[in-house]
């Protein structure tokens, strides 16, 4: 596949450039920011189940998803909190890019809510029993957490939300219209099973994974 023909003098190459084609910041956006989490971002955060991790180490960046109960990242204090680590694939993009560039970016979503929450912070790998502990669920604790230290965090605003409408039920796509994940990885590499019974076995087994293996 040819590239795009991305012509050089249409590049924005500095910030300078990059801002003359933007209206000045609200003073509300600027103030916005805190270094650590008071009453509200604590509550945002406590309330909860899905956020978006991003990472990246050696001029590669990752992004990966991270859910679980409402309330699964717990509070440590007001610069500090802590993210459990379930089963998953084992490629441990985001646990192995912390190892070498502890900064990371939070992204908090909660059902409903048009607003998300930012964290931005340094992050650290522990297997600190008392840590995991407060994270068990079902009798079982995670690996390992992800402790961030915050310095920066700011609620955003819902236009992302409202072009999307992202909660809207009327929204939802039919999942069914796009082949399995398991198709779709075995397409890519070692391609589909000849026997259509097979394929439906494999995503069987699959599902059934995910009720075994989420915690």
């Amino acid at each position: 596949m040819e590239q795009p023909d991305l012509k050089s003098e249409h590049l924005i190459e500095s910030e300078v450039a990059l801002r003359k084609l933007f209206p000045r910041q609200h003073p509300l956006a600027v103030q916005k920011c805190q270094d650590y989490l008071d009453k509200h971002a604590k509550d945002f955060i406590e309330r909860s189940p899905f956020l978006c991790i991003g990472t990246h180490s050696d001029g590669r960046a990752d992004v990966s998803p991270r859910g679980d109960p409402v309330g699964f990242v717990k509070v440590l204090n007001d610069k500090t909190i802590a993210i459990p680590d379930r089963p998953g694939n084992n490629r441990l993009d985001t646990l192995v890019n912390i190892l070498s560039n502890p900064a990371v970016g939070l992204l908090f979503m909660v059902p409903g809510f048009d607003d998300t929450m930012r964290v931005n912070g340094t992050a650290k790998v522990t297997r600190d029993p008392e840590i995991l502990e407060l994270m068990s669920v079902k009798d079982r604790v995670p690996n390992v957490a992800i402790i961030v230290s915050v310095t920066e965090v700011f609620i955003h605003c819902a236009k992302a939300f409202r072009r999307s409408k992202l909660w809207d039920s009327d929204q939802h796509q039919d999942r069914s219209e796009m082949p399995s994940i398991a198709q779709i990885i075995l397409e890519q590499t070692a391609g589909l099973p000849e026997d259509p019974s097979e394929m439906a076995k494999i995503d069987a087994e699959i599902e059934d994974e995910y009720k075994k293996t989420l915690y």
